[in-house]
């Protein structure tokens, strides 16, 4: 039964006297614009206000640069969902954290009260999104999100000058002050939801893997599922610049243009199947022309190309991660595959939250996510790396590491 109560969180800013910031915000489908807008202010007395110091575009935020949501994305809404930065300012609840600290602010906004917060299954919150056109659509809610439409509550993202952080104690994790800022910054977002992908796949020693997209989450999969003791991983894409990375970090890419019958290649190469596949190129990813034809002509709006290959391409009593957004329907799903194979399929947004202090303890002494950013530059140019990034042409291929105007005076 869904539990009903009003979100615990303020989803808008109060206008600040006198203040500005700079931000990325949402004009219209592919503009990105960088705009003075109003300094947030503590609304709530969990809030802690977060001094920027650097963020970067995430490809889910290409779903809202494209307008494949634009039915839940408005003008003026301010973008982004992985910065790290210092805190500036705190309310009165606020315990965990002090002005000063360093701190990731991770994407999932929870209460960390109700039911599914107690589980840990913190993306599941049932109090911080106050969204009813989810609610409709799905029946029920997830939690709210930095930057990323009124699907996930409207909450202004991090892709600015500061940042108003709900529930504080909850979504900003303290981080010590000498770590190298790349590898915060790929751990907020990227990490955490390559870590979840795994553990969705429950990906262990001597699995063979399956991985479709080596975006930046994708390639972060690979490598933790060999970390996590994977015999063979395997690197699914159609950008020959991504698989040559891919191939650099041990994995065996698979270019499904030189490869169209995926699956058939794969089960080739390994008869008995993939112990774990994983999904994360998402629902704009089409290989073929018939799922081509139905994203064109609206017969569909999430593809089912990729999730059609991966269940094929495992093995009878596998597991099934989905990663890649996905957000209302498909057509041609192979719902007989997967009953008939035993396949368990599992998704969802990540639970941060329920990842840490591990992931923390990871990168600081397994794990460094920073070879993810291949390019740097300054935050005040974040318009001009949506184009880019929309277009696999960000310098290097994969992420681009944005220093605010306070990071750079820190750092000078």
């Amino acid at each position: 039964m869904t539990e009903v109560a009003p979100p615990v969180c303020t989803t808008q800013y109060k206008p600040h006297p006198t203040e500005t910031m700079k931000a990325a915000v949402w004009m219209n489908p592919w503009n990105i614009e960088l705009r003075d807008v109003a300094k947030p202010v503590i609304t709530e007395p969990a809030d802690a206000i977060v001094h920027i110091t650097h963020n970067t575009i995430c490809g889910s935020d290409l779903h809202l640069y494209t307008g494949d949501l634009k039915d839940y994305t408005r003008q003026g809404m301010i973008m982004g969902h992985e910065a790290i930065g210092f805190v500036a300012e705190k309310g009165t609840d606020v315990k965990q954290i002090e002005v000063g600290d360093r701190v990731l602010i991770l994407p999932i906004i929870a209460c960390g009260k109700c039911s599914y917060c107690e589980r840990k299954e913190f993306s599941l919150c049932n109090k911080t999104n106050p969204s009813k056109k989810m609610e409709g659509q799905y029946g029920y809610r997830i939690s709210g999100s930095f930057g990323f439409s009124d699907a996930m509550g409207g909450f202004p993202g991090d892709q600015a000058e500061y940042c108003r952080v709900p529930n504080a104690d909850l979504t900003c994790i303290k981080v010590p002050v000498a770590t190298e800022p790349k590898k915060l910054l790929g751990l907020v977002d990227v990490t955490t939801a390559a870590w979840h992908g795994c553990e969705l796949a429950e990906v262990g020693k001597g699995d063979i893997v399956g991985v479709w997209g080596c975006g930046a989450v994708g390639l972060s999969i690979q490598r933790l599922a060999m970390l996590r003791g994977a015999s063979k991983v395997y690197a699914i894409d159609k950008d020959p610049n991504r698989l040559k990375i891919a191939e650099t970090y041990g994995m065996i890419p698979i270019d499904v243009v030189r490869h169209p019958g995926v699956s058939d290649y794969i089960l080739s190469l390994q008869p008995r199947g993939l112990d774990c596949g994983i999904e994360a190129s998402g629902f704009r990813s089409t290989n073929t022309t018939k799922h081509l034809a139905m994203r064109t002509t609206g017969a569909e709006t999430d593809s089912g190309d990729t999730v059609h290959a991966v269940l094929k391409s495992t093995r009878k009593g596998g597991h099934v991660a989905l990663i890649g957004n996905f957000f209302y329907g498909t057509n041609d799903f192979p719902i007989g595959m997967m009953m008939q194979k035993g396949i368990t399929i599992r998704g969802g947004y990540l639970p941060a939250q329920k990842y840490y202090p591990q992931l923390l303890d990871l990168v600081q002494t397994k794990y460094d996510p920073s070879w993810m950013f291949t390019h740097d530059d300054e935050f005040e140019n974040i318009a001009k790396y949506y184009k880019l990034f929309s277009r696999h042409q960000v310098p290097g291929g994969l992420k681009v590491c944005l220093t605010t105007a306070y990071g750079r005076s820190i750092q000078a």
